[in-house]
């Protein structure tokens, strides 16, 4: 009778993990997997804890993550989660990296080895927008400290797991309309081409910080909204290329792909790090509402989901990372910089674009709490014990 019942397990136990296995993507770890991927900022007082937000993430499906720092509660609640990080490397140590390899070489140890690989640091961000930034001396110390950290990654045999990148904002580019006009900044071409130099020979993308709801707000007499947030619209012809874009995203990316090619680069591919749309302003952001912000990432999430590239690009397909899982009530600067969130501090929606928010578990069934994704966590240690007592014993 008991050979019976284990039999009998063991047969629907292996169909069960059969079907489970399926919808789980066994790919080796990557810099980006699938097409979306979301930024998790922390200037503020009033957010969960990063063992809440690796719980929102997972029941939110979104696998890629950026954060600005190597913060160590960070790195220790993702452990185990399957969620894959790319870590920072704050402006502030730039120069230092740049100038003193082993300093590298101990904030690699430090912040991406030690966590490896049970936390899944795939990428190193080194700096953030530094070139066409204010401060000029980071300009020049921003390839070394590239390097540094790469070497240092390549003496540890991690290169062939984390990818070191620099996210670059739209400072660094001149004439970037139409897109096929696109170039670098005179003064930025001068660093900006070593770096691209470099990155090619280690294959890393060109990381670009876009906003559409920032070049809206700009000109807001000659730019179409509706062409800012993927509606309907009559869009713009490039008249070199021939090429029709009915939304700005992609002429944003295709503007980068220009400058690239200009540059000597054509191959290199073009990741998005940041972009969203703020869903609260001062008195003259006045795009800066929930109903613009719904609408831009409702339509970004449709857009990547196609996994399609771009009219310049097409085989090249979008990826971007959305800018930013909560409101930052602590950042400085005008209202809409702290307004960028999905989701708002109890791990609800901030407003509805397809993802199920947390909140407390009387809540309707449009969400989940924290209580049931630890429950569904402690179901799945069950099954694997199950499957010891039935295969192992």
């Amino acid at each position: 009778m008991k050979k019976s019942l284990r039999f009998f397990l063991r047969f629907h136990l292996l169909l069960f993990f059969s079907v489970f296995f399926t919808l789980i993507d066994p790919k080796k770890v990557q810099a980006f997997t699938g097409t979306y991927g979301i930024n998790y900022g922390r200037i503020a007082d009033n957010i969960p804890s990063p063992d809440e937000v690796a719980i929102l993430l997972r029941a939110s499906k979104i696998k890629n993550v950026r954060i600005y720092d190597a913060d160590h509660s960070v790195l220790k609640a993702f452990s185990g989660t399957g969620l894959e990080l790319v870590v920072g490397l704050p402006n502030g140590l730039v120069k230092e990296m740049s100038a003193n390899e082993s300093h590298a070489m101990d904030w690699v140890k430090e912040n991406v080895q030690t966590f490896l690989p049970k936390t899944k640091i795939c990428g190193i961000a080194v700096g953030n927008e530094v070139l066409g930034g204010a401060d000029y001396e980071l300009w020049g110390a921003l390839l070394g400290a590239v390097k540094n950290v790469y070497n240092s990654i390549k003496k540890l045999h991690l290169d062939d797991v984390v990818q070191i990148t620099t996210a670059h904002s739209q400072a660094v580019f001149a004439n970037s309309y139409p897109p096929s006009s696109c170039i670098f900044k005179e003064g930025v071409d001068q660093f900006m081409k070593p770096l691209l130099d470099f990155f090619s020979q280690i294959g890393s993308p060109f990381c670009l910080n876009v906003y559409p709801f920032l070049a809206y707000m700009s000109d807001p007499e000659n730019i179409d909204i509706n062409y800012a947030l993927f509606q309907s619209t009559q869009g713009i012809d490039d008249s070199k290329t021939k090429l029709h874009y009915d939304n700005m995203l992609d002429a944003q990316i295709d503007a980068a792909y220009a400058a690239l090619e200009d540059a000597g680069f054509k191959k290199m591919e073009v990741i998005v790090t940041e972009t969203g749309w703020a869903s609260r302003g001062d008195s003259n952001e006045a795009a800066a509402t929930v109903d613009n912000a719904r609408t831009y990432n409702y339509n970004l999430r449709k857009r990547l989901a196609k996994k399609k590239g771009t009219p310049l690009r097409p085989k090249n397909v979008v990826k971007a990372y959305v800018f930013a899982i909560f409101n930052e009530n602590q950042k400085p600067g005008p209202t809409s910089e702290r307004n960028f969130g999905l989701f708002k501090p109890d791990g609800s929606i901030a407003y509805d674009i397809g993802f199920h928010g947390l909140k407390s578990s009387s809540a309707g069934s449009s969400h989940l709490s924290f209580k049931d994704i630890r429950a569904r966590d402690c179901s799945l240690i069950l099954i694997i014990l199950l499957w010891q007592w039935l295969f192992l014993s």
